[in-house]
């Protein structure tokens, strides 16, 4: 089997952290790329803590579990970060994403050790001010796309803007607030 992404998001139940995993999984798929895109349940409730996953590959998949050495994670709340390993079996040579108003330097001691990337973004402030509500799932998909590289950015972004067109047929004036938190994610994501 060829090269395969691995991703694992961290959140709490109704951030959207499983519409986020089903959508980069969706575009994904649409660039020609074999996917997975699962959440991983247990006694979910509102805020509870809950876990979900990606595979993007250029060959069939034949994997059919959850991730345990995951290239890339997303936490979309960095409240996570005391309370759930979000680095375990985290690859050195891959990343984790952050939503928090801390710099990556800030983050890193929080991190059990973690010796990888580290990158934050704001998709809390991001979605206030492109959305008008606290969604972080479309900021830290915009961000997980260019840290990881996944995808060619300018694909994912069209192939998105047709996701959003069709998902929001009958609110079109969300669309573009999405596409800018798209973007902004994308060139406001720092790392070290």
């Amino acid at each position: 089997m060829g090269k395969v992404v691995e991703i694992r998001w961290h959140g709490r139940g109704g951030q959207g952290a499983k519409t986020a995993s089903l959508l980069l999984a969706d575009v994904a798929f649409y660039t020609g790329k074999y996917i997975q895109g699962f959440p991983e349940y247990g006694p979910e409730r509102m805020g509870a803590p809950m876990t979900a996953y990606n595979r993007i590959s250029d060959e069939r998949l034949t994997i059919h579990s959850n991730i345990y050495e995951p290239d890339y994670v997303v936490v979309t709340d960095d409240t996570l970060l005391t309370s759930v390993d979000v680095t375990a079996g985290l690859k050195e040579d891959g990343a984790i994403i952050i939503n928090t108003t801390k710099s990556p330097e800030e983050i890193r001691p929080l991190l059990k050790g973690y010796k990888g990337k580290v990158c934050t973004v704001d998709a809390k402030t991001i979605s206030i001010e492109t959305l008008g509500r606290y969604f972080p799932n479309t900021p830290m998909l915009g961000a997980v796309v260019k840290v990881s590289q996944v995808m060619d950015e300018k694909e994912f972004l069209e192939h998105m803007e047709e996701s959003f067109r069709h998902k929001f047929a009958k609110k079109p004036e969300v669309i573009e607030g999405n596409m800018k938190a798209l973007k902004r994610a994308m060139q406001e994501v720092k790392e070290i």
